[in-house]
């Protein structure tokens, strides 16, 4: 199985000309880190200059969140920008060639979809636009692939994981284990905010990423064991089975898990208690897993009054697109949010 742990995710805010310069700095730290070589470094830091300048000029202020990204020895850096601006009338036409944003960098939005690895967005008028784009290092040189990715997983994953303000380290952690067939993904919430707190949710997921293969109600049993020296965690595991068409979700606490198939949503339960603390019950809740598949799982820093029926075309988008939306429209800034959406990659974009 392969193993996503959460890294640390950044937020670059942007409501000046001094921010998008911060933002570039930024994502060149990122860029060091992850060993990108200078010209894939250079197209990074002419992506995230755009996207800031864009944000500035259209919408006034937003945000850019990064992170790095490792996956089959690969390593590489995620780009969310993200606006609550006037939103585009045809995000088709913005892609074409030749359309270029005034005060901006000037490259355009088809010049970073080409310098990106993988490139998606959202925008509608009134809604504001979100776009996400991966910048990976190459393993040699492709013509025409400047961002030759690695390979494919089973399924698609988008997140945003961010500490509330006025913390440097986040509460909250997910972590997901994807194999050919299955999958196993966690979402852990530690109580409080703070280095504690990020005690408990990273013991939560170091013990369940230790065997992802054991059903979702043992993981969560021993991740009962393990938390019992920290100040304890709501946590929800899902164990995908896509030979069988189905997930199995154990939860304590309150992070919300949503499941759709076949156009029926469900929202899945979790049972009162704190994992490492006064667990009573464990149960395991089941729903259907096919290719037109997604599920959202969250923590109580997001707000429970969104829908995504009043956001058309949205599920059809990346997973990360999806939770940039609701993490810019429903997080409720005086917490640690989480936002964990994953896809049947079979599935494919609408």
């Amino acid at each position: 199985m392969e193993t996503l742990l959460n890294p640390l995710q950044l937020c670059c805010p942007v409501s000046d000309a001094t921010h998008v310069a911060a933002a570039r700095r930024a994502a060149a730290e990122l860029a060091a880190q992850a060993g990108l070589d200078p010209v894939r470094a250079g197209e990074l830091a002419i992506v995230v200059t755009e996207a800031a300048s864009n944000i500035l000029k259209h919408a006034g202020h937003g945000e850019i969140l990064l992170r790095p990204l490792y996956a089959h020895g690969r390593a590489g850096v995620e780009v969310l920008a993200l606006d609550g601006g006037p939103g585009m009338a045809s995000l088709a036409v913005s892609l074409q060639d030749g359309r270029t944003t005034a005060g901006s960098y000037g490259v355009g939005l088809g010049a970073m979809q080409r310098l990106s690895s993988g490139f998606d967005a959202y925008s509608a008028p009134g809604q504001g636009t979100a776009i996400w784009l991966a910048i990976w290092q190459q393993r040699q040189p492709v013509s025409g692939q400047p961002g030759d990715g690695p390979p494919a997983m089973a399924l698609e994953v988008g997140a945003v994981c961010l500490p509330m303000r006025g913390e440097t380290v986040c509460g909250d952690a997910w972590a997901l284990a994807c194999g050919a067939t299955s999958a196993t993904v966690l979402v852990a919430d530690g109580l409080g905010h703070g280095p504690l707190a990020a005690d408990a949710s990273r013991a939560a997921v170091h013990t369940a990423m230790a065997a992802p293969e054991q059903p979702a109600s043992v993981l969560l049993e021993d991740m009962h064991g393990a938390l019992r020296a920290t100040r304890g965690a709501a946590a929800a595991v899902v164990r995908i089975d896509m030979l069988a068409g189905g997930l199995q979700l154990a939860g304590i606490g309150n992070i919300a898990c949503h499941a759709w198939s076949g156009g029926t949503r469900r929202q899945l339960v979790s049972h009162n208690g704190i994992v490492g603390s006064n667990m009573r019950k464990v149960q395991e809740f089941p729903a259907p897993w096919g290719h037109d598949s997604m599920l959202i799982l969250h923590s109580d820093g997001l707000g429970s009054r969104w829908n995504l029926d009043d956001y058309p075309g949205l599920a059809a988008r990346h997973p990360a697109v999806v939770a940039a939306v609701l993490y810019r429209d429903f997080s409720r800034r005086s917490d640690d949010v989480t936002v964990l959406v994953l896809r049947d990659r079979q599935g494919g974009l609408a």
